[in-house]
């Protein structure tokens, strides 16, 4: 019942398609007819990604797409309805493994890793790989060019694939993300010399004004499916097999991909049947994980310090000003805490990663490690700054008046009786403002940095194990968590006692 993935054409030297040797081939015949109509009158929940021109994306709040319009019309042809889950790619291959889904359409390419876990339709369109650069850059025209340079992809997809199978033979990184938008962004801001992916997405997205240009030909590689979680749905897969075999006979199907994709775009899809790969358990999942993990772990902890001692000195910095005598001081620290409280942490991190670098007009070196260190600082030192203002006007002002009626001065007062009681009073808080901030480094990984949960992302992204490898770094976390907020009270003991 499920389509295979078929060995891409041969290529010619320079990369590009020898023969088109594609073929209709159709696992529809007269028990998966039988089987579709169990479909009808039902509903299905279908996940989809959130960007991902041309096949979806959002047109004026609503969402539209090849996928989308070929889930809609072979569900009006088959009888039955859909909802759809817009989550973004990770997230919808998490709802259908949670079967908070039903199905997943998002240009998600049928490879065998996926077919461990997934069943799949008959392929609806056969994806490609290409390269692009920022309009602006002349200065790379092709792979050779890509030497000693990062370029990016998007997690899981077949350009991710094809440009870590030829890194190392021109001597280039890849850096993977999770979004498309992300990519692009990339590229444009310096931070990647290049990106590899799908060609109808970048077609597409050149033809939106991106910012982009294509360098290189086509590079044939798998096939899209319709995926449902293996050995469920069997009905709704039948239903949209059956569906877009008749969308093809129609000749609807050639003008849906017309639609958004010119008027050559190709109707063909062929398939052939690829051996089943052994399903590894989950002791064997974790240690296979451990390294790229552990790893994870090792830069979110390095992040989390830096930015800790950061957002303390900011937080006792502008904490000593809301409470001074200066107006001016105390407005802008006032300014400050409201600005980084009053915004999302990841307005910033996109802001600090993309936007300085175009605002600068060229690439900073190691600039996503130091887009993560001000994006956290800052946020975090907002909330310390409140933390130790509270602190300090919790100190009895009778402590205060008895120390000027003894002769010491504002600043004496305040280092000598005044901090060392705020001290003792705000430990807990701040403590608990640490934890808080090693679960927000978390939110760096939109941006690609290597954290422990980016990390996972990529574990999950190839093997799509995600419940196990979500599991695994929920552990971790905790772990780490328990014993940080263990060796900050011993210090917290050791410091008031």
């Amino acid at each position: 019942m499920v389509a295979g993935l078929s060995a891409a054409p041969a290529l010619a030297a320079d990369g590009t398609e020898a023969g088109d040797t594609t073929k209709s081939m159709s696992t529809v015949d007269d028990a998966t007819r039988a089987l579709a109509k169990k479909a009808k009158g039902k509903t299905y929940t279908i996940a989809t990604d959130t960007t991902f021109a041309p096949f979806e994306f959002r047109e004026n709040g609503k969402m539209v797409g090849i996928d989308m319009d070929l889930v809609d019309r072979i569900a009006a042809s088959q009888g039955f309805k859909v909802t759809i889950q817009s989550l973004g790619f990770n997230a919808a291959l998490q709802a259908l493994s949670s079967n908070q889904a039903d199905a997943v359409i998002a240009g998600m390419s049928i490879t065998d890793e996926r077919k461990q876990v997934y069943d799949f339709s008959d392929p609806y369109f056969q994806s490609g790989v290409q390269m692009a650069i920022a309009k602006s850059d002349d200065a790379v025209k092709g792979y050779a060019d890509l030497k000693g340079k990062t370029v990016t992809a998007k997690t899981g997809s077949e350009g991710e694939a094809y440009a870590k199978s030829i890194a190392k033979k021109y001597g280039f990184t890849v850096k993977s993300v999770d979004q498309s938008a992300t990519m692009y962004e990339m590229v444009k801001a310096g931070n990647a010399a290049a990106v590899f992916d799908d060609y109808p997405v970048l077609a597409y997205g050149i033809s939106q004004n991106n910012g982009l240009k294509t360098v290189t030909p086509k590079v044939p590689r798998g096939y899209y499916g319709f995926a449902v979680n293996k050995g469920q749905s069997a009905e709704l897969l039948a239903a949209f097999n059956v569906g877009l075999k008749e969308l093809k006979d129609s000749g609807e199907y050639d003008k849906i991909l017309a639609k958004y994709l010119g008027a050559n775009a190709s109707a063909d899809a062929d398939t052939n049947s690829v051996k089943t790969v052994e399903r590894v358990g989950f002791w064997q999942l974790a240690a296979q994980s451990l390294p790229a993990l552990m790893q994870g772990l090792k830069n979110t902890m390095i992040i989390t310090a830096l930015s800790f001692i950061v957002a303390l000195l900011l937080g006792l910095g502008f904490g000593l000003m809301r409470v001074g005598r200066n107006k001016a001081l105390a407005w802008i620290a006032g300014a400050y805490v409201a600005v980084f409280r009053g915004t999302p942490v990841l307005v910033w991190a996109f802001f600090f990663y993309f936007g300085v670098p175009q605002l600068v007009g060229h690439a900073i070196p190691n600039w996503i490690w130091f887009s993560g260190l001000f994006t956290l600082s800052l946020n975090s030192g907002a909330y310390l700054t409140e933390i130790i203002r509270g602190a300090i006007q919790s100190v009895d002002p009778g402590q205060a008046e008895g120390a000027r009626s003894l002769g010491l001065t504002y600043a004496q007062t305040m280092r000598r009786v005044i901090l060392p009681q705020a001290v003792k009073i705000g430990t807990p808080a701040v403590i608990n403002q640490l934890v808080i901030l090693l679960k927000d480094s978390s939110l760096l990984l939109t941006i690609g940095f290597a954290d422990l949960l980016y990390q996972a992302q990529q574990l999950y992204a190839a093997n799509f194990r995600v419940t196990e490898t979500l599991l695994m770094v929920g552990v971790i976390y905790f772990v780490a968590i328990t014993l940080l907020t263990w060796l900050a009270n011993i210090a917290d003991r050791r410091l008031n006692k």
